[in-house]
């Protein structure tokens, strides 16, 4: 049984916890920003920040609303940097957790077509031409732990564990949210192993909060495309 996050964006403060934890239990340095005008901090994920907590400000039927999203790399079930990559030393999937891994021989991809296949705008390259990302926290999984942003979330906003129980999870807080935010929504669950609950229109949390829709690149490069298309023969003339 592979493993999910259940992501409810209704229950998050903003303490910023989980993007706190994923930097110690990674050993990522803080990154030095300046005032933006915004709580957000810093302002996008990089190679040095896997877990961001994005803050929008909203006004919602005459009331202002803050919306907290903790963005993070999906998992996809079919991941599309994963097929664009078709080079399973650099990323692959983890069989036993459905974690999309990252390895240092993703310098040696086109960090952009990996980037632009992304429909969520997640990986970010280092200055050796690495790409990173969330992993899951495979590690501490695979030794019966539970990612570091999900331990030390306060609220229960960050849920992990066998992807049933995080779906039934999921379905079981939507119903419930949608009695009082009837536009309140799960971020395409069949999809992903992240999956995030929203009481808003998605677009008002973060341009990628869902895949597709929004994508202000334009949509992946044709080469990527052909890459993607190509990716399952390919792989099987290897063997």
């Amino acid at each position: 049984m592979t493993k999910s996050f259940f992501v409810d964006t209704t229950l998050c403060t903003a303490c910023r916890g989980c993007q706190v934890a994923c930097k110690q239990w990674h050993d990522l340095p803080a990154e030095k920003t300046v005032n933006q005008g915004s709580f957000q901090n810093p302002p996008d994920l990089s190679y040095m920040t896997y877990k961001l907590v994005r803050m929008t400000e909203e006004v919602i039927d005459n009331r202002l609303h803050w919306l907290f999203f903790p963005d993070q790399c999906r998992h996809c079930i079919e991941a599309p940097c994963l097929e664009t990559a078709f080079d399973d030393t650099a990323i692959y999937r983890d069989e036993a957790t459905g974690a999309i891994i990252y390895t240092a021989n993703t310098a040696k991809l086109d960090a952009e077509e990996i980037i632009g296949s992304c429909p969520y705008n997640i990986p970010r390259q280092g200055p050796d031409g690495t790409l990173y990302k969330c992993d899951m926290c495979n590690d501490r999984v695979h030794n019966g732990l539970k990612p570091a942003c999900v331990t030390t979330c306060p609220t229960g906003a960050m849920n992990f564990g066998d992807r049933d129980e995080m779906l039934a999870l999921a379905r079981e807080r939507l119903e419930k949210v949608q009695k009082k935010n009837p536009k309140a929504m799960l971020l395409d669950p069949d999809d992903v192993s992240v999956i995030y609950l929203t009481a808003q229109d998605p677009a008002l949390y973060w341009d990628f909060a869902v895949a597709g829709t929004s994508r202000r690149s334009g949509g992946i490069t044709r080469t990527a495309a052909i890459r993607r298309m190509m990716g399952p023969f390919a792989r099987l003339m290897k063997v």
